[in-house]
């Protein structure tokens, strides 16, 4: 199991990011986790799976901006050891 922190600097609150990420996850599936926005003005992203290929789509897509007003200035991606899930939700 794959599983990585994830912390999007940029325009990512206000702009319907945890919906994309949430919405990206459903679409390439195998990736579960928790989406939220942080106090600082980032998002913060939980994110596992089995297949290391569909991780690294993942991580593309949000690097790309999950959507069309959000842009992602910087990406800090770290592998991470966190309770397993077993669907994807965003959190508050």
């Amino acid at each position: 199991m794959k599983k990585v922190r994830m912390i999007a600097q940029g325009r990512v609150q206000g702009v319907g990011f945890r919906w994309g990420v949430f919405s990206l996850a459903q679409e390439i599936g195998g990736i579960t986790g928790r989406v939220w926005n942080r106090d600082d003005g980032t998002v913060e992203i939980l994110a596992q799976s089995e297949d290391p290929s569909l991780m690294a789509k993942f991580i593309q897509e949000i690097r790309k901006g999950p959507t069309p007003f959000s842009k992602v200035t910087y990406l800090d991606v770290t592998m991470s050891n966190f309770e397993s899930y077993s669907d994807f939700k965003i959190s508050n």
